[in-house]
């Protein structure tokens, strides 16, 4: 009788595990710890990139290196069962010249069990990148004009006319902004000529550039917008060809918008899609998209990008010593420590556990030298307090100029983990350019 009543569960049971070997997305169930105790074929595909050695034993583990907090986010996780994350983006070294993108979706069973599903998504993910940038022209048709005030600029980037629209939104009269950098609309710590040359740059390469911050009113105040950028056709030859615009003619038009009061909803999302969970630096998609975007403006920009890693050394004893909770604390003091030591025009990301990159558009290899030994010292002179303890760390470096056209963001990052590594190698606690002392330059 027992035999008779367990062959329907023996062969639905040998269904579900055909299912789970043939299903079309990763499938991975993993203790609460992060254990995996089941994973079908797929995920361990996607999945082996990831680790080192070739041992999928701990989905946290596994996924350091591209979701440094995970492991956090599920520990913060307080109800019984549900989604911890719903398509969180993860972003891989990709051989082919770009990023592998993976989408996780992980949820919670029950206390003691957790389900991931794993797809590689990174033909859509280019596709919704190109969309982001239509849709933010449409916005801008389509929502109320009111709101904007519509500036046309010369070839320099100066305002070349004045209309009612620049005065509704920021109180500027013609007299005070006819003949004027654009960065006059910014805070002057966002309006240097670099600056709003590399606006200017964005704009030509890419057919507009859009960003968000605080923007200034002609009374000193201060107001969240955004600022959308683009290059106007040229005149028309006899022959169809475009003629630049001449000296003086308009050849932009900057959209300036008042969005303060939406400015917590594009925060909140910014921060969800963009940020790294346990510091609020940017994370490894911010990291990845902003990456890429260098290497298409590479190509009509005369001053290659820079990147910098960084790593915290002997991270591992941190955690040994003092605890998980401190070793997140001193992740970030490194984070606040990197937010006050770079530019805005810089995106500056945590793309693994205690590592850290920073791409610096428009920097030369030695300005960006300078800039990491002056980190190095200050890390390395001011330890990070975990209530009454003093907890002192250092970092080693390594520096890298895109400088070869032919260079992917691969090889890209490859350059300046060689030189962090070199770092390692001499010791930790120091500064490394790529090419480092034997070194190969291919």
């Amino acid at each position: 009788m027992n035999a008779v009543a367990d062959a329907p569960d023996a062969a639905e049971h040998e269904a579900l595990l055909q299912f789970l070997y043939m299903a079309p997305v990763g499938l991975v169930q993993a203790g609460s710890d992060g254990a995996i105790l089941m994973l079908n074929p797929l995920s361990a595909q996607l999945l082996m990139p990831l680790s080192a050695d070739g041992n999928l034993l701990n989905l946290f583990e596994a996924l350091a290196p591209v979701a440094p907090d995970l492991r956090q986010r599920c520990a913060g996780y307080s109800a019984p069962s549900g989604n911890v994350c719903e398509g969180m983006r993860l972003y891989l070294n990709g051989a082919r010249g770009g990023p592998q993108v993976l989408s996780l979706t992980l949820l919670k069973l029950d206390a003691a069990r957790l389900m991931a599903v794993l797809s590689d998504i990174t033909e859509q993910d280019k596709r919704e990148r190109q969309l982001r940038n239509t849709d933010a022209w449409l916005n801008a048709i389509m929502t109320n004009i009111a709101d904007y005030a519509l500036v046309s600029l010369d070839q320099d980037g100066r305002v070349a006319a004045w209309n009612d629209s620049i005065g509704r939104v920021t109180g500027f009269d013609e007299a005070g902004v006819r003949g004027q950098p654009f960065g006059l609309f910014y805070p002057a710590d966002d309006a240097s000529a670099a600056q709003q040359a590399h606006r200017l740059q964005q704009a030509n390469l890419n057919g507009w550039h859009l960003d968000e911050g605080l923007r200034r009113r002609a009374d000193g105040s201060q107001f969240w917008g955004s600022a959308m950028l683009s290059p106007l056709p040229g005149r028309k030859r006899d022959d169809g060809t475009l003629a630049p615009a001449a000296p003086g003619e308009p050849a932009y038009c900057l959209i300036l918008r008042d969005i303060t009061d939406k400015r917590a909803l594009s925060e909140n999302l910014r921060s969800a899609t963009y940020g790294d969970h346990l510091t609020g630096l940017a994370n490894r998609r911010a990291f990845f998209e902003a990456g890429e975007l260098e290497l298409l403006r590479r190509a009509k920009m005369p001053q290659a990008p820079v990147l910098i890693l960084i790593d915290a050394d002997h991270f591992k004893a941190i955690n040994d010593s003092h605890g998980h909770p401190a070793g997140d604390a001193v992740l970030r003091h490194l984070g606040a420590t990197l937010k006050s030591m770079f530019r805005q025009v810089d995106t500056v990301a945590r793309i693994g556990g205690e590592e850290f990159a920073a791409i610096l558009p428009g920097a030369s290899l030695a300005d960006a030298a300078i800039v990491a030994e002056r980190l190095r010292e200050r890390v390395q002179a001011g330890p990070a307090m975990v209530g009454d303890t003093a907890i002192a760390y250092t970092i080693s470096i390594g520096v890298a100029a895109m400088d070869d056209p032919a260079c992917t963001l691969a090889g890209f990052l490859q350059r300046a983990d060689d030189a962090l590594y070199a770092a390692k190698r001499g010791g930790r606690n120091r500064v490394v350019c790529w090419p480092a002392e034997g070194e190969s330059q291919a």
